[in-house]
């Protein structure tokens, strides 16, 4: 496993579009995790410095109430990696056992379980997250879990559908000639050899995470002020387009790059196992021809 993830992450360095995009991320990433190594602070306040244009102190100005906007665009990253983060590990969590079962045991389990994902993919992920905000309160943790939630049936489904194609192979079927217990079969013997098409939907997820977070901070009902988020400055700059055009430019670019690189690593990540599926049907009816 650890020699297929190194090949795979060399094929992917291979493609130019999916190394800029890796390179972008592991840029933010950084400067998002030593954001408190470097001279910003995001929540200084200076009413007589508000709305000033890009300058040496401040390299792309202040805000409406005179604080540093590179400053909380760079903070507001951590909000964003810490939600996509959080979201994608509570929908992998939830989702991945789910679509297990219900593959796995088929019938009446799988009938119920594919039932309430189907629930769930009925509402639309933002008014549903906004349900969800509305119970538990405006907080960072409760915009984590609610656009973790909305994304467990993407995992459900795919796991599901990777454990129905492998369930009746010649490896599982030894396993379980050999007194494998369920338990074991589904997540030590299944569940590994359909990692690739969780990982690209974990990849897939993080992209929407962080727009639909930056789409509840735009709205209002996200992470609350005075926390860094991009969805926030987005809504709050753009009453200032004409007086400081870089309060909502700025922000609006990091995340439209941040999401085009999640895309793009998910898009390159997929031709590569198509192209590995693809080549290993073809080497397999060959070998039978």
């Amino acid at each position: 496993m650890r020699d297929g993830l190194i090949s795979l992450g060399r094929r992917l360095l291979a493609r130019r579009g999916a190394a800029l995009g890796l390179a972008f991320l592991a840029l933010v990433a950084l400067a998002a995790a030593f954001a408190g190594l470097l001279p910003l602070d995001p929540l200084g306040q200076s009413v007589a410095d508000a709305l000033k244009p890009p300058s040496s102190e401040s390299w792309f100005g202040t805000d409406e109430l005179g604080r540093d906007i590179l400053a909380r665009v760079v903070y507001g990253a951590r909000t964003s990696l810490v939600t996509a983060f959080g979201a994608v590990l509570t929908a992998a969590l939830v989702g991945v056992p789910v679509g297990l079962v219900a593959g796995f045991y088929g019938g009446w389990r799988d009938s119920l379980l594919m039932r309430c994902i189907d629930v769930l993919l009925a509402l639309p992920n933002i008014l549903f997250a906004m349900a969800l905000i509305a119970v538990l309160g405006r907080s960072q943790s409760a915009a984590l879990i609610a656009v973790g939630v909305a994304g467990i049936p993407g995992f459900a489904r795919i796991a599901r559908a990777q454990v129905m194609t492998l369930r009746s192979l010649d490896f599982v079927t030894a396993v379980r000639g050999f007194g494998g217990k369920p338990g074991y079969i589904m997540f030590r013997t299944i569940l590994p050899n359909a990692l690739s098409p969780l990982v690209v939907q974990a990849i897939v997820l993080a992209s929407i995470a962080i727009l639909l977070e930056a789409a509840l901070a735009f709205l209002g009902v996200g992470v609350p002020p005075p926390t860094p988020s991009w969805g926030e400055m987005l809504r709050t700059g753009k009453s200032y387009l004409y007086e400081a055009p870089s309060y909502a430019v700025l922000p609006g670019l990091v995340l439209t790059l941040t999401i085009l690189s999640f895309d793009t690593i998910g898009r390159a990540l997929t031709a590569i196992l198509d192209r590995d599926e693809t080549d290993a049907s073809g080497a397999t009816i060959g070998g039978r021809r």
